[in-house]
């Protein structure tokens, strides 16, 4: 079967045709486009009400004056506070005690003086030498512990008090003596008018030594103390001129007694600076 122009429902057919009708669907195209744009627009106006109601809301809210103002007015913030500055105590700190003026001034120099508190070591350290302590004594009678001139040197410049100790190494024994004055210049003085020599002090495993022999001596002072030394051999073998043992034992005897002395001073500065700390 053939079908004329057409189809059997053509223009000119009876039956339903299968032409869309394209007027009638653009315009009803139409019709749906115009509604969407004015709901667009209208949803758009009333967006912008909103906003622009906001802005006006916060540019009133934001004016001092009650007046609108085109932008709000900046928060102002307190000035800042000065960075603050040191302050300084108009107090001035007095210096730390001089420990030699402890053992210079009879008014500063009160510590009790013993033989336990002027000789507490066991043995008498010099680098690597060691010299085991003997014994020691102390005596308000300078001059009898005092043998040859010294006795009365001791006597004229007044001296309070002389404490021994000895020590020994090697078949050598040194005996430290120290004496204390009333005043720097009367220490001074014996050490200038000394005259051997102080008692050798014999005790513990000690014997007695330099006694009726020679024996290496020294005097000096630090202070309001005058310190001397004397040593010798164990054996009674007297001391010459080129033998160094006993100059040596004499010489570190006499360090000893002159730190033993200092320390005294440090001592009672220190306890003077603490109590004026506490006050």
């Amino acid at each position: 079967m053939s079908f004329g122009e057409g189809g059997p429902f053509g223009p000119g057919g009876s039956g339903p045709s299968s032409t869309p009708d394209w007027a009638a669907l653009a315009e009803q195209s139409e019709a749906r486009g115009k509604r969407r744009r004015w709901l667009l627009i209208g949803g758009g106006a009333l967006a912008t009400v909103a906003v622009a109601g906001i802005v006006a809301t916060a540019v009133i809210a934001g004016n001092d004056n009650g007046k609108p103002s085109s932008l709000p007015s900046p928060e102002k913030l307190p000035d800042e506070p000065d960075d603050p500055k040191p302050t300084f105590s108009d107090v001035t700190v007095p210096p730390p005690p001089d420990p030699m003026d402890y053992i210079t001034d009879s008014k500063k120099d009160t510590a009790p003086l013993t033989a336990a508190s002027l000789f507490p070591d066991k043995q008498l350290k010099a680098g690597d030498r060691v010299y085991p302590k003997a014994t020691t004594s102390s005596t308000g009678s300078c001059a009898s512990v005092a043998q040859g001139g010294l006795g009365a040197v001791l006597k004229k410049h007044g001296c309070e008090k002389l404490l021994r100790a000895t020590f020994s190494k090697d078949g050598v024994a040194v005996t430290v003596g120290i004496a204390r004055f009333d005043t720097k210049a009367a220490a001074a003085a014996v050490k200038e008018e000394y005259k051997p020599n102080l008692a050798a002090l014999a005790g513990g495993k000690v014997a007695p030594f330099c006694q009726g022999t020679d024996c290496r001596t020294s005097a000096n002072s630090a202070g309001r103390y005058a310190y001397f030394t004397i040593a010798g051999y164990l054996n009674g073998k007297p001391v010459v001129t080129s033998e160094t043992k006993a100059l040596q034992a004499s010489r570190d005897g006499a360090a000893y007694a002159w730190s033993r002395v200092m320390q005294r001073g440090r001592d009672q500065a220190d306890a003077a600076a603490k109590k004026q700390l506490q006050n």
